[in-house]
C-alpha cells in the first residue's frame, strides 16, 4: 500500500532574503579580497576561492509557500559577516581557557550536533542540556512565521518569533551566542575582552574590515557576525525532501515507488500521530514548547526556570530534520536511539502535571498509549532516516577554515 502526504501550507519568513517581485533594489556586489589580504588570511585559513555569493535552492514542496520562488539567497553584505562568522564559530579563543570553540558542541559531520548527552565545557565542565543541532532547519533564521509568540494556551506558544535554546530563553541567535559565549561553564569569555584580544590580529582586523567597513570589532558585531554565519547553515537537501515533492507529483520528483513500504508507511504514522507537534513538511514545529511526558515529576524545570511553575517541564520542541544523527535526544540525552525515542512515545509517556495536551487521550486525557507495532516502529525510524541532509554535512563553505 502507498502512502500520500496531504497538502499542508506553512508561511515561512527567512532572516536571509528570498528574491522576489517587489522591484526591490538588488543587492549590492561586494569586491573580493586583495591579494595582500588574501596572503595574510591564507597563513592561518583555508578559506578557498572566496566569494560572497550563497543561493540554495528550495524544495518544490516549500518553495509553494514562498511566492512559488524556488531559491534561497543571502545578501552578499550578510555573507561578509557571515565568513567571520564562520572563522569566530571554529576559534578556540572565543573560551576563557582555549579548549572550547562553538564547533566543540556543534560539530558539521552531526548536523552541527553533539554526540555526547552533556557537551564539554571548559575546566572540566560540561553543559547542563543536550546540545541542539544548528542544522534542523531550511534556515536556521532569526524569525519563522508560526514559531514561539507571546501569547500562550497554557504550556505552548504557537507563532509569532523563533526563540533558542531548550528553556527558550533567548529571542536570537545573536542573543544566544552572546549567553554561550559568556556562559562561566561553557566559554567563560568576557564579550569586550574578547573583542579587544581579536582585533590585535591582523587576519581578524582584515575580516572585520570586510564584515563591517572598520577594523573596530566588537562584542556586538562579533555576535551578530556568528548569527549571519548560523543563518547560512541549510538543510532543504534530503531524501524526506525529495519524498515530499513526490507525493505533490512535481515535475522532475522520483517516483513514490522510489520509496520503500516502510518509508512510506512511517511517513503515514508520523503524519498520524507526531505532526501535530513536530509539523508535517519539517521546516517548523506546530507547537513551539511542550512537556512530552518524560518524568511525572521533572529534574529540569526548562521553560519553568524564567517563567513560572506553569511551564515547568517544558522544553523546546526540536526541528527533526537530519534528526538520525543528533542522537543522544531530549533535553537531557536521557535516549541514545530513535528506537528509544520511539518506544516512549509507543508506551513510555508519563503523566506530568503539564504534559501537553497532544499527548492526552481525548476520552479521559490519560497519557496517549500509541502502541506502535514492532513494524510500525521500524518504519517509523525509516521514515525519520530519510530526513538526513545530503549537502550541510559536507558543505565546505560551512567547514572549519582553520589550518591545524
Amino acid at each position: 500500500m502507498r502512502y500520500l502526504l496531504p497538502l499542508v501550507v506553512v508561511s515561512l519568513t527567512f532572516s536571509a532574503c528570498l528574491e522576489d517581485e517587489r522591484n526591490e533594489p538588488a543587492a549590492l556586489a561586494v569586491a573580493p579580497f586583495t591579494a595582500e589580504e588574501l596572503a595574510v588570511l591564507n597563513q592561518e585559513l583555508t578559506l578557498g576561492n572566496v566569494t560572497f555569493e550563497r543561493e540554495v535552492a528550495l524544495p518544490d514542496h516549500i518553495a509553494i509557500n514562498t511566492a512559488g520562488q524556488s531559491t534561497l539567497a543571502m545578501d552578499p553584505a550578510d555573507l561578509t559577516k557571515a565568513l567571520l562568522g564562520r572563522v569566530l564559530f571554529y576559534d578556540t579563543q572565543l573560551s576563557a581557557t582555549g579548549e572550547t570553540s562553538c564547533a566543540t558542541c556543534h560539530k558539521q559531520e552531526l548536523a552541527f550536533g553533539d554526540d555526547l548527552a552533556f557537551s564539554k565545557g571548559i575546566n572540566g565542565g560540561h553543559t547542563k542540556r543536550n546540545s541542539i543541532a544548528l542544522a534542523s532547519v531550511p534556515s536556521f533564521a532569526t524569525e519563522v512565521s508560526g514559531y514561539g509568540e507571546t501569547s500562550t494556551d497554557g504550556n505552548s506558544f504557537t507563532e509569532g518569533s523563533v526563540a533558542f535554546f531548550w528553556d527558550e530563553r533567548a529571542a536570537t541567535i545573536k542573543e544566544q551566542s552572546t549567553l554561550t559565549i559568556q556562559d562561566r561553564v561553557e566559554m567563560g569569555r568576557d564579550l569586550n575582552e574578547l573583542a579587544d584580544d581579536l582585533k590585535r590580529q591582523e587576519m581578524y582586523r582584515i575580516l572585520s574590515r570586510k564584515a563591517f567597513g572598520s577594523e573596530n570589532l566588537t562584542g556586538d558585531r562579533i555576535t551578530l557576525a556568528l548569527e549571519k554565519f548560523c543563518a547560512t547553515i541549510s538543510s532543504m537537501d534530503s531524501p524526506f525532501d525529495d519524498l515530499m515533492d513526490a507525493a505533490f507529483g512535481f515535475v522532475g520528483a522520483p517516483p513514490l515507488e522510489a520509496f520503500s513500504e516502510d518509508e512510506l508507511h512511517g511517513q503515514q504514522l508520523f503524519n498520524d500521530n507526531c505532526s501535530s507537534c513536530h509539523g508535517t513538511n519539517l521546516t517548523q514545529p506546530f507547537v513551539a514548547i511542550a512537556n512530552n511526558g518524560l518524568d511525572r515529576i521533572s529534574a529540569d524545570a526548562g521553560v519553568g526556570e524564567h517563567r513560572g511553575s506553569a511551564f515547568d517541564g517544558v522544553f523546546k520542541v526540536p526541528f527533526l530534520r537530519n534528526v538520525a544523527l543528533t542522537a543522544p535526544y531530549m533535553h537531557d540525552g536521557r535516549f541514545a536511539t530513535l528506537r528509544e525515542v520511539v518506544d516512549h512515545y509507543s508506551e513510555g509517556i508519563q503523566d506530568h502535571g503539564n504534559l501537553h495536551f497532544n499527548l492526552r487521550e481525548n476520552f479521559n486525557g490519560a497519557p496517549r498509549k500509541m502502541n506502535f507495532t514492532e513494524a510500525d516502529k521500524q518504519a517509523l525510524i525509516a521514515f525519520l532516516e530519510l530526513t538526513t541532509d545530503r549537502s550541510v554535512l559536507v558543505d565546505a563553505s560551512l567547514s572549519d577554515p582553520f589550518r591545524r
